[in-house]
């Protein structure tokens, strides 16, 4: 329990902090977001006028905790382009996101747990070779490329599948999975490949112990020896990982979804770069940050249930 509680503070703290990196970096980018917003043909009474209705006039401590207080309640401002409310339209965009991740995350499992599994307990033979061969093969193919490698195959020649859009879930279940398919396969098959070798390399150390060798002594084939005493074991390192492929996954859906035309935050994020709307991409990025920090104490909190040695006792 004391480690969970750490990691807590640990958890909370780094968010204080990533707030103000985010908020600084910002500040001290080139351009004046009431510029972007007036045009250049703008006269200075007006942009003293818009810069004071933004707050931009200010002193930097006072706009950054008038902008934290509003993040708290789920205020992020307006845009600085559109004039609309930023917070709805994160919640929205996150919505897209998330789908896309999670069904991309699944996928990667579906293929890295048993042929990780299964390239191990093959070592040294044609199979195991095989799997580790096509692993390697898909570490090098881009996320993005691998969709549109998926696109040419099941869009457009076979039109089995969309080839981009999206559609809610709450509208139309059977499109919103056929709309995700390629996704969701584009960013997990990549992953997934990823996930492969670590897996391989985690049940391979673990088929070495002693207590597996312990094990199959006493009867026990190799691989209920192996489900039973070895895969949790080899979960420990996996689960690191796992972290790491999540917050990768949340990076590589920001290329992806422009692939695809979904509109969640990475779409809102180019977008929001390439109109110089400052605010929108201050937020955006914060809740990627958070996003990226939460699962890293998700993990560092599974790591401390899944291996009995780092927890502490009274």
């Amino acid at each position: 329990m004391t480690a969970i509680v750490r990691r807590t503070a640990i958890f909370v703290v780094s968010l204080f902090v990533a707030s103000i990196v985010v908020f600084a970096f910002m500040a001290v980018l080139p351009g004046d977001p009431a510029q972007v917003a007036l045009g250049v043909s703008a006269t200075p009474e007006l942009l003293a006028k818009t810069r004071h209705d933004f707050g931009l006039d200010r002193p930097l401590t006072a706009q950054y905790f008038s902008w934290m207080g509003g993040v708290l309640h789920g205020d992020f401002g307006r845009s600085y382009v559109t004039g609309e409310a930023i917070g709805p339209q994160l919640i929205d965009r996150l919505g897209v996101t998330l789908w896309l991740v999670g069904a991309g995350m699944l996928v990667a499992l579906i293929l890295a747990i048993p042929f990780g599994t299964l390239a191990a307990t093959w070592h040294r033979r044609a199979p195991g070779t095989a799997i580790s061969g096509l692993s390697q093969l898909g570490v090098a193919i881009p996320a993005f490329l691998a969709g549109i490698l998926l696109v040419q195959v099941f869009a457009v020649q076979l039109r089995w599948l969309p080839s981009g859009g999206w559609t809610p879930p709450n509208q139309d279940v059977g499109e919103f999975l056929r709309g995700l398919v390629l996704p969701a396969l584009s960013l997990g098959i990549v992953q997934g490949a990823v996930l492969t070798r670590y897996v391989r390399s985690a049940v391979l150390d673990t088929l070495g112990q002693d207590y597996l060798r312990t094990a199959r002594s006493k009867g026990l084939r190799p691989y209920p020896a192996l489900m039973r005493h070895g895969l949790r074991n080899a979960a420990v390192p996996v689960v690191t990982v796992l972290g790491l492929q999540l917050t990768t996954l949340l990076i590589g859906a920001v290329v992806v979804e422009r692939v695809f035309v979904l509109p969640g935050l990475g779409s809102m994020l180019l977008d929001s770069v390439s109109s110089r709307d400052l605010l929108s991409v201050q937020g955006i990025v914060l809740v990627l940050v958070v996003a990226v920090l939460l699962v890293n104490f998700v993990v560092d909190v599974a790591y401390v249930l899944v291996d009995p040695r780092l927890r502490s006792s009274r």
